[in-house]
């Protein structure tokens, strides 16, 4: 009887603990930065139960203790020691901890030249904006692909509202401030695939606006990196040719890039390369032909209040066409 009464709580318990790790998390660190806000973290839970503990043990005492033990918890030295020194003592050496592991993360200085990347808040997606040793650049969106063990420099600021750059499991969140430019040096030591999310309310979508992290071994980065550089291939079938004429023909190059083409709007993402992302719709759908094609029938009922219009008007077999010639692009 007793473990059926336990039960319930040791399931809520268990269901609360799983959401302490995953591809979300600062419990599960995967960098030398995340590393460190995970200690910092642990070091302000155990404070924290050590604090509450105390405080409980003392509001026990104040309320069922003998009449002598209660004046003096009552008493001015009390409200002093416990109100102003105890405070003092415990917040400022963490507050000087957390101050220090700030600067903590990957040295830009050893060895490697950072890679820079510049990642631009909007409503509700990424602009992502690689540039190489050469002052060469060029852009993506809702994904940010980086080497292995090498440090990546982000400038990071916003178009629009403020947002917030998180990736708990390589760093801390940094906030992304109109007319503004913050950094935040990152790297990953190991090959994965990391959720990131805007850590800050923007506006309506706000909760539908993450992006990926994925950390690639050196040589599979500089594949990636030719290719991502390079113009969009060219439609190799006639579904494919359809596909890039209906695109612009129904104006969608006057908010998109797609590089090689007619198309060079900046107001959406880049286009060049979207067959090749993880996700679509800044981490709301799989990237598949059917969802592109769902995206641009529905995309006010996927993602309301996002910028796009919604193309009710095009047939099936022109969604097809479309979501075919793009999904192609990798």
């Amino acid at each position: 009887m007793r473990f059926l009464r336990t039960c319930p709580a040791l399931i809520a318990t268990a269901v609360i603990l799983s959401g302490c790790g995953g591809d979300q998390s600062v419990l599960s660190p995967f960098s030398d930065n995340a590393r460190t806000v995970n200690v910092l973290s642990n070091v302000l839970f155990i404070g924290g139960f050590l604090i509450l503990a105390v405080v409980i043990v003392l509001a026990g005492l104040a309320a069922f203790g003998g009449a002598h033990l209660r004046r003096r918890l009552a008493g001015e030295n009390a409200v002093v020691i416990g109100g102003l020194v105890f405070p003092l003592v415990t917040l400022t050496p963490l507050l000087l901890y957390g101050y220090a592991l700030l600067g903590a993360g990957p040295n830009p200085l050893d060895g490697q030249r950072p890679l820079k990347v510049t990642v631009i808040g909007e409503q509700w997606w990424w602009r992502v904006i690689y540039t190489d040793s050469k002052g060469d650049s060029f852009e993506s969106a809702n994904e940010l692909r980086i080497p292995v063990g090498r440090p990546v420099k982000l400038s990071l600021t916003t178009a629009d509202v403020i947002h917030s750059f998180w990736v708990p499991n390589l760093a801390g969140k940094v906030d992304m401030i109109p007319g503004r430019t913050n950094t935040l040096t990152l790297s990953a030591d190991t090959p994965g695939v990391f959720r990131g999310q805007c850590a800050e309310y923007c506006g309506g979508a706000h909760a539908l606006m993450a992006f990926k992290v994925v950390a690639l071994p050196a040589k599979e980065f500089a594949t990636w990196l030719d290719v991502e550089q390079s113009q969009a291939r060219e439609p190799r079938s006639q579904v494919e040719r359809e596909g890039l004429e209906l695109f612009l023909a129904n104006g969608c190059g006057g908010c998109h890039s797609i590089r090689g083409t007619a198309a060079r709007g900046t107001a959406g993402p880049d286009l060049t390369h979207v067959g090749g992302r993880k996700s679509l719709a800044a981490g709301v759908l799989p990237n598949t032909a059917e969802s592109i094609a769902r995206w641009i029938r529905d995309n006010q009922e996927i993602k309301p209040e996002n910028r796009m219009l919604p193309y009710r008007s095009l047939e099936p077999g022109e969604l097809s066409a479309i979501s075919s010639y793009l999904s192609s692009l990798r």
